[in-house]
């Protein structure tokens, strides 16, 4: 049953288009709004998000606010009772937390809160003596009217009964008052607040998506590379036989580049060569053959019906396919003599090939999206459901800044009005407004600047920006490395750095992946001062001999599968919004938790940054954001090695690159509170 309202007043845009009157009790700011309102904010399924805003009343009466969450059917939840943030700051905050997929909408509520002002002043009336009987009837008129609202039984019962003992006459006054005021009292109230003036904000749209939009673990591979010694180009068949090993390692989705036919026209040779030679297998990325093009399968990868077999397989072990979505074409392509009005032509006739100075892409043509936008949009649904026809509900998109932001909102607007379950990931390494804008128009994950992260400075900025207001629309997905992409502090400071990056992927962003090869640490650029590998899998094949390396010790595969057996115990590291970053005394030690506020589970990880030292701090621990007070001591176990420790306020650490490079605690329960803390060992 709803609280009592005795007034209800929108603050809705007044006729002709004027501008929007206040509310009776103002309501400002309302958060998330992302592009004020005009877009949807992001959840999944069960996430937590909390919604602030704005509140003030004039004068000295008491007021109240909660946050009103309707379902996907437009049905009202019970609402959630907001709170002051902080003490005459007018900042009032609640979490809410939808439960099923679809869209819903929020909004904020503010009332006058009769009884709590008569409370207070109550409180300081009474036992002065003014105005005794008028404040007593007062308050019995109050509590009566607040009774109202309260279902018949002992609830309702309990406020009746405080009523009469404010007029009964033969009690005492102050006596009369405590027995108003009792926690039992107290509890009905809150649960059923008398709420007079009530002022709601515009309702603002939330999208609420299925959990792996926000949470999982991703492997790339190139199925070509898993071939056999009598044919060394593989093929769905033969790749299918790394998806148990890649499942084993705890992986939730599997992400294969293009599978189509490749151009033979400007093909690249090994190492990004101009010049090919009769055996070499070209770019995954120059789309399109006489065989076919995005709708077509490579003929050395097998036939459609083989990739339907590989999709199947990977679903037997716990496997997603992502499918790699690049709207651009090989020379060959179908396209570029059926559609040449999708093309941008030069003076001389000739089709601009692809650049992105100094880099040039010969084997690659563009595509424009002016000529015809409504036929790319419509082909491009086109391909994208006959893939979800073959099991793909995920994409990896290439370069989607490349192409206009409306292209995309409409393309994933399409889709996901009749498939809200089709994830699609931005891969956009660009300018952050393109980013973040690619985010509000539907992508569901986005590539991050966090490859370039590694001081503390930078990764606690960059998080902060991430897990702040930022992550109402944008979902960071860390990849560690990718076929274009090998970091300086990869390829100097060996395994030790493999294992920090992982590390921190694994337990600062809720999705994650690695590309193949990284459990190999794979570290050998084409030059100095480049990122990208030499002899890279883009331009050629490169099978890698897995028993031999797991063998050998060569493989961190091992700890991958363990970092992802952590996240699975443990709903604290299924979400964003929650990492808070803790102090440290060294910059070359980063600390940082997360806390699940459904079941309280609580995370606590220490990362040593350098790769080549061991390093020593004391990580001073902000005991609040743990659930926990100031001057407790708590038993922690270290996930990576299980040794349980004691943690409080301070500690110390030591931590030593392959070795112990990290501490990946969780908090067991709270203990007898003990003076001072207990180092790490």
């Amino acid at each position: 049953m709803e609280p009592q309202t005795a007034h209800r007043d929108g603050a809705s845009p007044a006729a002709g288009g004027a501008r929007a009157a206040i509310g009776r009790i103002p309501i400002a700011d309302v958060r998330p709004a992302v592009d004020g309102g005009r877009r949807p904010a992001k959840a999944v399924e069960g996430e937590t998000f909390q919604v602030t805003a704005t509140v003030f009343g004039e004068g000295q009466g008491a007021i109240g606010a909660n946050v009103v969450l309707c379902d996907p059917e437009g049905r009202p939840g019970r609402w959630t009772p907001m709170r002051e943030l902080e003490p005459g700051s007018d900042r009032w905050g609640a979490e809410v937390t939808p439960l099923s997929a679809g869209h819903w909408t929020y909004a904020v509520e503010a009332w006058s809160d009769p009884v709590t002002t008569w409370r207070r002043h109550a409180r300081i009336k009474i036992p002065s003596r003014i105005d005794v009987a008028l404040v007593l009837e007062e308050g019995a008129d109050l509590y009566e009217r607040a009774a109202g609202a309260v279902p018949q039984g002992p609830l309702r019962d309990l406020l009746c009964a405080a009523a009469r003992a404010l007029r009964d006459e033969s009690s005492a006054p102050v006596a009369r008052l405590a027995a108003a005021l009792t926690p039992e009292v107290d509890a009905v109230l809150a649960r059923y607040p008398l709420r007079e003036l009530v002022t709601s904000s515009d309702a603002l749209p939330l999208v609420v998506e299925r959990e792996r939009a926000l949470f999982g673990s991703w492997y790339e591979f190139f199925p070509r590379s898993e071939g056999t010694s009598e044919r060394p180009h593989g093929t769905f068949r033969t790749a299918a036989r790394r998806l148990p090993v890649i499942a084993g390692m705890g992986f939730d989705v599997v992400y294969l580049p293009p599978i189509h036919p490749i151009g033979t026209t400007f093909r690249k040779g090994p190492n990004n060569s101009l010049s090919a030679g009769p055996g070499d297998v070209g770019v995954p990325w120059a789309i399109g053959s006489p065989e076919g093009g995005h709708d077509a399968v490579h003929p050395d990868l097998g036939s459609v019906e083989d990739f339907d077999w590989f999709v199947g397989r990977a679903r037997e072990v716990g496997l997603e396919v992502a499918l790699d979505f690049a709207l651009q074409c090989s020379p060959d392509h179908p396209w570029v003599d059926k559609h040449p009005e999708w093309f941008r032509h030069r003076p001389d006739g000739s089709i601009a090939y692809a650049e992105n100075p100094p880099k040039k892409y010969q084997d690659i043509y563009p595509v424009h999206f002016d000529a015809d936008m409504d036929g790319l949009v419509a082909e491009t649904l086109r391909v994208l459901r006959f893939w979800m026809g073959h099991g793909v509900r995920i994409f990896r998109v290439d370069n989607p800044h490349t192409k206009p932001v409306v292209f995309w909102e409409r393309v994933i607007g399409d889709v996901n009005a009749t498939d809200p379950d089709v994830i699609f990931l931005a891969e956009a390494f660009t300018r952050p407004a393109m980013m973040h804008t690619l985010a509000k128009v539907g992508f569901q994950q986005s590539y991050t600047y966090f490859t370039w992260r590694n001081s503390k400075q930078e990764l606690t900025e960059y998080l902060s920006e991430l897990s702040g207001e930022a992550a109402a629309y944008m979902r960071p997905n860390f990849f560690v490395n990718t076929p274009d992409i090998l970091h300086a502090y990869l390829q100097h400071g060996g395994r030790p750095a493999f294992e920090v990056r992982a590390v921190l992927a694994a337990t600062l962003s809720p999705t994650w992946g690695v590309y193949s090869g990284y459990e190999l640490c794979e570290n050998v650029p084409l030059r100095e001062g480049s990122e990208e590998y030499l002899d890279s899998e883009k331009y050629q094949l490169r099978p890698r001999d897995w028993e031999a390396a797991e063998r050998e010790g060569r493989s961190i595969a091992p700890l991958i599968a363990q970092l992802n057996a952590i996240r699975r115990q443990h709903s604290a590291l299924h979400r964003l919004r929650n990492l808070h970053f803790h102090q440290t005394d060294n910059d070359a030690v980063i600390a940082y938790s997360k806390r699940a506020s459904a079941d309280a589970d609580t995370v606590v990880v220490v990362v040593n940054l350098d790769p080549h030292h061991s390093q020593e701090a004391t990580v001073s621990l902000d005991m609040p954001r743990l659930g926990l007070d100031w001057h407790e001591t708590v038993p922690v176990r270290d996930e990576l090695t299980g040794v349980i420790y004691h943690w409080g306020r301070a500690n110390y650490v030591r931590l030593t690159p392959g070795d112990s490079p990290a501490h990946v605690l969780t908090v067991l329960r709270p203990s007898s509170p003990q003076i001072g803390g207990s180092p790490t060992r």
